[in-house]
């Protein structure tokens, strides 16, 4: 069921109105630093905003002992799950007549580098032009509130979807995605799901696989008076990256690309994230660890991939001579995510597109993802079609982040409009 045309245009002028709310709710959450481990603060401010929207609100815990077998789990990066549950507000038609809507969005932060290389402080929100900044500001605070705004302007016109709405807050999608995980097995489900992560109002039709792993290297020590005599485990890990390196040259290759990614000039990073070792400057290091970001195509076997990584720790050894004498052992946190390719043509993915036109006047651009989202758990292991379409920011996971407020505005409008044609709309209860 979708509205007559004078209510669209209602509709919209409803989410315009919003515009200063708005900018004051991802404000107020970006004061919030919801880093991994410190996300209650943040989550029982949505639960509070859930409860204000009318919807009922429920929290998902994350139980590692119930989801490590299933399909799409990730070994976490800290084990201490207490007190950092998902948030879900719900809205439950009195009469269902049309399609069922999951917005999931997440609420953890990476760090923020050095603090004082931000022209403000991370964590304290301001506005400059068309920007908003902070930490989260874009990735993906802005998305969050722009969901809980687009299914209140309809409120605002005196509609309600005519079928249910499922708002999630998650955990860890920026780790393991052990949070969305957790609310597709405590038994969420809907026709489709949509995450308005900040892709520049692009319509994510494809996302990389990405496995994190940890490598510890063990060398041996000697004064440096003659480093021969020992074995430098920091150079042993700058080699075996440095082999590493060379299976993402090759997966690079246009002869090796999957078709999703042929317009990509380098789709595939792998990443050197965290690096410690060593004991005294005067002495060769006799240990290394590291942590390694790696990302492969969607259809590739991660048993394969950790296979791969095995060979490149044993070509290492044999053959780069930063690593004579070391030995290497891998272990596996973090990211063990699935690549996976949306369908073009479904329903959701070319309604997101005319409502994009409608707003912006502008053709919706594809967009296949260099990282992941948690978009994979509801495409692959939910049998739930589910795409990205969010907000444009820059400088996500850098120094100054922000979030344009003109493209916040549009994609709530386009959310709004998405939840009226696919759920349809019954006069408010």
């Amino acid at each position: 069921m979708s509205h007559p045309k004078a209510d669209r245009s209602t509709l919209r002028k409803a989410v315009r109105a919003r515009q200063d709310q708005i900018i004051a709710d991802v404000s107020e959450l970006v004061t919030l630093p919801s880093l991994l481990g410190q996300e209650q603060s943040a989550q029982n401010w949505m639960a509070d905003k859930y409860r204000a929207m009318g919807l009922d609100v429920e929290t998902v815990a994350i139980d590692i002992a119930t989801l490590r077998d299933k399909p799409g789990f990730s070994p976490p990066v800290i084990d201490d799950y207490d007190g950092r549950e998902n948030v879900v507000g719900i809205h439950t038609p009195t009469t269902i007549t049309g399609r069922s809507l999951i917005l999931n969005g997440h609420i953890d932060v990476v760090p923020t580098g050095p603090a004082e290389l931000w022209q403000q402080p991370p964590f304290s929100p301001h506005v400059i032009g068309d920007w908003l900044y902070g930490r989260g500001a874009g990735d993906m605070k802005a998305g969050l509130i722009a969901s809980c705004h687009a299914l209140s302007a309809l409120r605002d016109i005196g509609l309600e979807p005519a079928a249910p709405v499922i708002l999630q807050s998650v955990v860890e999608e920026e780790c393991t995605g052990n949070g969305a995980l957790a609310c597709l097995h405590a038994g969420y489900r809907a026709d489709c799901a949509i995450i308005p992560e900040p892709f520049n109002q692009t319509l994510m039709t494809a996302q990389l696989g990405v496995m994190w792993f940890q490598l510890h290297v063990t060398g041996s020590p000697a004064h440096v008076l003659d480093t021969s005599a020992g074995s430098n485990a920091i150079e042993a890990a700058y080699g075996f990256f440095d082999t590493l390196k060379e299976v993402e040259d090759l997966w690079n290759h246009p002869g090796h690309r999957h078709e999703a990614y042929g317009a990509h000039n380098h789709p595939v990073n792998f990443n050197l994230g965290k690096i410690s070792g060593g004991e005294w400057a005067s002495t060769v290091p006799p240990t290394c660890d590291a942590d390694i970001r790696i990302g492969f195509y969607p259809g590739m076997d991660m048993a394969e991939i950790r296979s791969m990584i095995n060979d490149v720790a044993k070509s290492a050894t044999d053959n780069h001579p930063a690593c004579k004498g070391a030995t290497f052992t891998l272990g596996y946190r973090g990211f063990q995510a699935e690549g996976c390719v949306m369908d073009e043509t479904h329903p959701m993915m070319t309604m997101i597109g005319d409502l994009h036109r409608e707003v912006t006047g502008n053709t919706i651009k594809n967009y296949a993802s260099t990282a992941t989202t948690d978009a994979r758990f509801f495409q692959i292991y939910g049998n739930i079609p589910a795409t990205c379409y969010g907000p444009k920011a820059e400088r996500i996971h850098g120094i100054d982040e922000r979030v344009s407020i003109s493209s916040v505005m549009e994609v709530t409008e386009v959310l709004a409009l998405f939840i009226a044609d696919w759920c349809g709309t019954n006069p408010q209860a």
